[in-house]
């Protein structure tokens, strides 16, 4: 393979988790007696990191109660509503079999990230899950790139990151390896495209295809 480590993000990329966390934004407004946003307003939001996305649905009066409400409630339901994207244990399932070296990287809450891949059966095929709070950083910052690729070992020239924003993008830039990126998260192939992306497909089947 022209890979040997593949970092993934998770939402939007390997999971779709996104009626849970709606549910969970829901059900935050109506506690603090605000207006329910929609799910496109939620889509619009995310991405990068829970506060992130808080600052863009949420008044700053409100935000420490809210967040306070969204994490009591979000470990209720965390595993509810969750599910992979089409293609994603097989894509890992394939790629560890044939000896690369797999890591989840995401702006997730880390504490998030970990039930979910275990619940989804995902965790025997990964050499770690890491995500917000795990580090003093969020993608695209440079050193979290750097902390990834010395966490697993990685050699640059032979690193991929999978992902779904152009956050995953610039991460991969910041440390000089390539970004392909899939439509089935939070943007389109033309914002992917815009951000630099160095190849866009619709989803995870399309990308496995051509590592082949």
């Amino acid at each position: 393979m022209r890979f040997r480590t593949f970092f993934f993000d998770l939402d939007g990329t390997l999971i779709d988790h996104f009626a849970a966390i709606h549910r969970c934004y829901s059900h935050t407004m109506e506690q603090l007696g605000l207006t329910k946003p929609t799910p496109a307003q939620v889509r619009a939001a995310v991405g990068g990191g829970l506060e992130n996305a808080f600052s863009r649905l949420v008044p700053p009066e409100h935000r420490a109660e809210g967040l306070r409400i969204f994490n009591e409630y979000w470990e209720t339901i965390m595993l509810d509503d969750v599910k992979l994207m089409p293609g994603a244990f097989d894509l890992l399932q394939a790629l560890h079999s044939r000896g690369a070296v797999l890591a989840v990287w995401s702006n997730k809450l880390g504490s998030s990230s970990r039930p979910v891949c275990q619940a989804l059966g995902l965790t025997p095929f990964l050499r770690a899950v890491v995500g917000a709070k795990d580090t003093p950083w969020l993608k695209p910052d440079p050193r979290f790139t750097a902390h990834m690729v010395q966490l697993v070992g990685g050699e640059i020239d032979s690193c991929l990151l999978v992902g779904d924003s152009p956050f995953d993008v610039q991460a991969a830039h910041n440390g000089g390896f390539k970004a392909w990126c899939v439509t089935t998260g939070t943007h389109s192939a033309a914002q992917l495209q815009a951000a630099g992306a160095d190849a866009v497909y619709p989803g995870l089947p399309e990308l496995g295809r051509d590592l082949d």
